[in-house]
């Protein structure tokens, strides 16, 4: 997304540097998460445990930090654009690689599947039942791969115009807010499911909370840079051993969504990893991968990668990760991680100097 700024902004435009900064760091992290070969919790031991929670702990902030960042920069379209207009602009360059790449992705598994099949090795209902099969997987895709989040964020941006005479209204913060808390709360009553794709609105309120930020941008920014480092760092380790000890709490308690990144203790981690990275300001040296016109691309692209290309790597290793410690089954998603951000990237990049551009939200 592009900041366009009118002429009372300008002065503080070159502050908005950090902007590529953040969404690097929090791409690689959801990258990261994703690369997982293990799905946890897995381990038996609390040790092993508290160890595991403390690796996926570490980005967990990036999902938060993303919202955050789409709202910081949607704040002066919002003024600048009506909501048919930001709605038509938002369909181009987001909607349609979207779809371009959700719908590749299907399409090559569906391959891969016949393929399978001509060779004796599959034989699923994609050939009992076609439409069927098709249909489920279709849901799968939508709903509970990272393209959801893609929806997700639409859906929080369709919320916030249809408010947008109250955008700036404390109420409608706090309403938006307690929706949020209802998702974290949940994860101890189970009065729903818990997965992310039934936080369908659990999201809006950091969108939300963005938009506010960038309002209040010379004000917030005083603030991150008049507190000392000391403190950011005791918060940052407070907040991060909390989100670790929740985590492990739920995990005691019989909890299949230990991780949720809606936890209470990750959403005050997440707060303070943004106001870390604030404070940090940009890092030149990642400007380099320029975050700005790949970031979007290397989320389409992941989940084809980490999907249809990593188990073509290690598949054949037979790894009997099962049976692995924690910190083996860490290097793994280490080297998978490492594996899988570079590929992304480097499509991402090779893409935008391509007619097909337009599939990376260029």
């Amino acid at each position: 997304m592009d900041i366009e700024l009118n002429k009372e902004t300008t002065p503080v435009k070159k502050n908005f540097d950090f902007v590529n900064t953040i969404r690097c760091i929090s791409m690689m992290g959801i990258v990261f998460e994703h690369s997982h070969i293990v799905e946890a919790p897995m381990y038996n031991t609390v040790g092993d445990t508290i160890a595991e929670a403390g690796v996926i702990q570490f980005f967990k902030f990036s999902t938060v930090a993303f919202f955050l960042i789409g709202g910081f920069l949607i704040n002066h379209k919002f003024q600048e654009y009506s909501a048919n207009q930001y709605l038509k602009n938002r369909f181009k360059n987001t909607v349609r690689p979207w779809l371009f790449w959700m719908v590749f992705f299907i399409a090559i598994t569906m391959l891969d599947r016949w393929v399978a099949h001509s060779k004796g090795s599959d034989r699923d209902l994609m050939f009992s039942d076609f439409g069927t099969y098709i249909s489920d997987f279709v849901y799968r895709v939508l709903f509970f791969s990272p393209y959801w989040f893609i929806l997700n964020f639409l859906i929080c941006i369709t919320l916030l115009l249809i408010f947008k005479k109250f955008l700036y209204k404390y109420w409608l913060g706090v309403f938006f807010g307690l929706i949020s808390l209802v998702y974290s709360v949940n994860l101890y009553f189970n009065w729903f499911e818990t997965t992310h794709t039934s936080a369908l609105f659990g999201f809006v309120f950091y969108l939300w909370l963005g938009v506010y930020l960038n309002k209040y941008y010379a004000t917030v920014m005083t603030f991150v840079k008049d507190t000392q480092w000391v403190m950011w760092i005791f918060l940052l380790i407070l907040t991060f051993s909390l989100g670790i000890w929740e985590s492990v709490h739920l995990i005691e308690l019989g909890s299949k969504d230990a991780y949720n990144t809606l936890r209470i203790s990750n959403i005050i981690y997440s707060f303070v990893a943004f106001g870390v990275m604030l404070k940090i300001g940009s890092i030149k040296v990642l400007d380099r991968l320029k975050p700005r016109e790949t970031t979007f691309g290397i989320y389409l692209l992941h989940s084809i990668v980490i999907e249809r290309v990593l188990p073509l790597i290690f598949q054949p290793l037979k790894l009997d990760v099962q049976h692995y410690s924690v910190y083996e089954n860490t290097a793994l998603l280490i080297l998978r991680f490492i594996i899988a951000y570079s590929i992304s990237y480097l499509l991402s990049a090779l893409i935008i100097k391509t007619k097909l551009k337009w599939t990376v939200g260029q």
